[in-house]
């Protein structure tokens, strides 16, 4: 049985090393960091988060809480970990980041089968078995060999990451907790704004000055737009971020029901104790001064300590539909898969989702088993089959989304489904039973 190289201990290689370890094959675990580290990384921990602390909602009605119960139904260590070192977050599966990162390491270091490398890898051993999970950030080394092998172009956009304040820095009787909708705990701090103060802190915004990026030109740059810039969000119009982060519906103070609010910024715990919050959705290229000067006009930030300033940075992914197979194998090179970012999938979950695949098709080479091709009715084969068979000229990041879906088929003896909600509803339905039928495929 051949050994398996997974290449980077982000959420992804994890993930894989895992898998493929308790599947009985001998895993050796690449990571470049401390020695190399990112421009997002703080730590040298596996498993890092880097932009937010929270996996997306929890209810399986929701594309990122489906994706979780099936993660929890084939026994991801990731989304276990998650689950067992959880903050307060409303609806959401929120994690204490240090706590999170540590406990993986940790179980991934006493693995009998894993063997953690640290040190960088900048090329593909082409007489191995190998996962590629090295996130959006792959060296430059290894992204120019992949170039050579694959002969083909990388895409990428600019990514952004939210400032962290410390919580004895806020002002609570400014800020206040609540969730919208009153869904789930209170676990949110709600920072309101008048129209007055709102249109201050707008037009200081669209004011500051950014960081320079050697190879970013506003001009032609490509966001995600599921992450952009809270001043890119403020610069498209007055009204923008209040139809976004800063929206003020669903959400009403306990001590001043009658209460109305223009906009109202949210933060989010980082750890178990509130010591540590995530200006959510305020994702940032502001330089560090500036993201001071303008944060502090939010009301109950005016005496803000950033433990962490917001950053931005350049995000490479593969052109998977034309690399790569819905088993994440390489087209040319079958002994060769891809998981996490890199492919072109978006969000934590969904990064996990890669590793557990590629992990489990690893250790199906290794010890001549048939690769596993997730069905389409599932959000991981959903996913997995869209950014394989996805148009390649317009290929850009993809989060998991109940558009990706197969239609839905109604029976004779089925009532007509009507709604966004209840089609998310059987469509979620469908995919866990469909999982569960084909359990002898990932066993």
């Amino acid at each position: 049985m051949k050994e398996i190289i997974v290449i980077g201990g982000g959420l992804a290689g994890t993930e894989a090393a895992w898998q493929a370890a308790e599947a009985g094959c001998k895993v050796l675990l690449y990571e470049m960091r401390p020695k190399r580290s990112t421009p997002a990384h703080h730590t040298e921990s596996l498993a890092e988060l880097v932009c937010s602390n929270s996996f997306g909602a929890m209810a399986a009605d929701r594309a990122t809480g489906l994706l979780q119960e099936e993660l929890t139904h084939l026994r991801s260590i990731v989304i276990g970990a998650a689950r067992e070192v959880c903050v307060p977050a409303g609806g959401a599966l929120a994690v204490d980041r240090s706590i999170f990162s540590e406990r993986l390491t940790s179980l991934v270091e006493q693995h009998p089968n894993i063997i953690l490398i640290r040190q960088e890898l900048t090329t593909i051993p082409s007489d191995a078995i190998v996962v590629i999970a090295t996130g959006p950030l792959t060296s430059p080394e290894l992204s120019d060999h992949l170039l050579s092998i694959t002969g083909t172009s990388y895409l990428h956009f600019f990514d952004a990451a939210s400032p962290i304040i410390e919580g004895d820095s806020i002002d609570h009787g400014k800020a206040f907790k609540a969730s919208r909708y009153d869904r789930g705990e209170a676990a949110y701090l709600n920072c309101p704004f008048t129209r007055e103060e709102y249109e201050v802190f707008w037009k200081t915004l669209c004011e500051a000055e950014d960081v320079e990026h050697k190879d970013f030109d506003r001009a032609s740059a490509t966001f995600f737009e599921g992450c952009l810039p809270i001043e890119e969000q403020a610069r498209r119009g007055i009204e923008t971020m209040r139809f976004g982060p800063l929206k003020p519906v669903g959400i009403w103070n306990p001590d001043r029901p009658g209460e109305r609010y223009h906009a109202i910024g949210q933060l989010r715990m980082e750890d178990r104790h509130g010591e540590l919050w995530n200006m959510v959705g305020f994702q940032t290229n502001l330089k560090w001064g500036e993201q001071e000067r303008v944060f502090r006009l939010i009301p109950g930030l005016e005496n803000a300590r950033f433990i962490r300033k917001g950053v931005m940075h350049r995000n490479t992914f593969l052109c998977s539909p034309v690399l790569l197979s819905p088993t994440l194998q390489f087209k040319s090179y079958p002994t060769i898969l891809a998981a996490g970012q890199i492919t072109g999938t978006e969000g934590y979950a969904a990064a996990v989702a890669g590793g557990w695949l590629a992990g489990v098709n690893a250790a199906r080479i290794a010890t001549g088993k048939p690769v596993l091709t997730l069905p389409i009715e599932t959000m991981m084969g959903a996913l997995f089959n869209y950014i394989t068979t996805a148009e390649p000229t317009s290929f850009q990041p993809m989060p998991p989304n109940f558009g990706i879906f197969p239609p839905l088929e109604a029976s004779q003896n089925e009532k007509p489904i009507r709604g966004k909600r209840q089609r998310a509803q059987v469509r979620a339905e469908r995919a866990l039973a469909t999982l569960k039928m084909s359990e002898e495929l990932v066993e």
